[in-house]
């Protein structure tokens, strides 16, 4: 079935670097109805601010390997529902190669990196990226991002930066937004934010899950519950139905 929107459910770091736990989330995420589970593949070593950050040892633990990497992408496999990740470097764009990823997701932080622009485009495959730092600055457009150009089928997603987002930064305001972005990467609590992109013509929306909002870490605080994300892929079910 193709779908007209499509639910990325970004896992993430949420599994905490345990892998029992991101199998959970596969599962659970297939199980709500998400279309995509995305994780995110870097070292936080190389992080600038890893020696203050509050989740110094959270972000460490959650560094997956290759072999894990590959484990994860079987997983999927098994669950029927697409394996997709965020790559920070080269070298783990080669990793996603590997497991035979369909596209490739970019981090708002990313999108000024020339020298995974060009590993990616490599390899010939499509791209979704979020904008947030663009926002951020202030920008409507993609300027200053020459260097993705070679990418021959690439989506946009609309983005704050904030972690958690509120509400009243959002700025979804424009009934035309939605012609410039592709979909919404949404960092707001609950799924209200996603409904109404989803009204406004959004196309992809991505959303934060874990086990528990309970659990230590950087985005369990404002990620949906299984239960939600189920709820969510049933109001897309419906927009579907009224819009398209």
């Amino acid at each position: 079935m193709t779908r007209q929107i499509e639910i990325i459910a970004e896992i993430g770091v949420n599994h905490n670097g345990d892998m029992q736990v991101a199998t959970d989330l596969i599962w659970q995420c297939k199980r709500a109805g998400a279309d995509v589970a995305k994780f995110q593949l870097y070292d936080p070593r190389k992080r600038s601010d890893i020696n203050t950050h509050r989740w110094k040892d959270i972000l460490l633990k959650s560094r997956l390997t290759k072999r894990q990497v590959m484990q994860l992408a079987v997983e999927c496999k098994k669950a029927d529902i697409e394996f997709m990740a965020s790559c920070f470097d080269v070298e783990r764009v080669d990793w996603c190669e590997l497991v035979r990823v369909k596209r490739y997701k970019i981090a708002s932080k990313s999108i000024y990196d020339e020298e995974l622009a060009e590993a990616v485009a490599g390899t010939g495959k499509p791209v979704i990226m979020s904008l947030g730092m663009i926002v951020s600055m202030g920008m409507v457009d993609n300027s200053g991002l020459d260097h993705w150009f070679c990418v021959k089928q690439k989506k946009l997603l609309y983005c704050i930066s904030d972690y958690p987002c509120l509400f009243e930064t959002l700025n979804l305001h424009s009934s035309s937004m939605f012609e410039f972005y592709d979909g919404f990467s949404d960092h707001t609590p609950g799924i209200t934010a996603s409904i109404v992109a989803m009204g406004l013509g959004a196309r992809i929306i991505e959303k934060h899950v874990t086990l528990s909002r309970t659990m230590p870490g950087p985005d369990h605080s404002f990620s949906l519950l299984p239960e939600e994300l189920a709820e969510l892929c049933q109001h897309r079910d419906i927009v579907e139905r009224i819009l398209y």
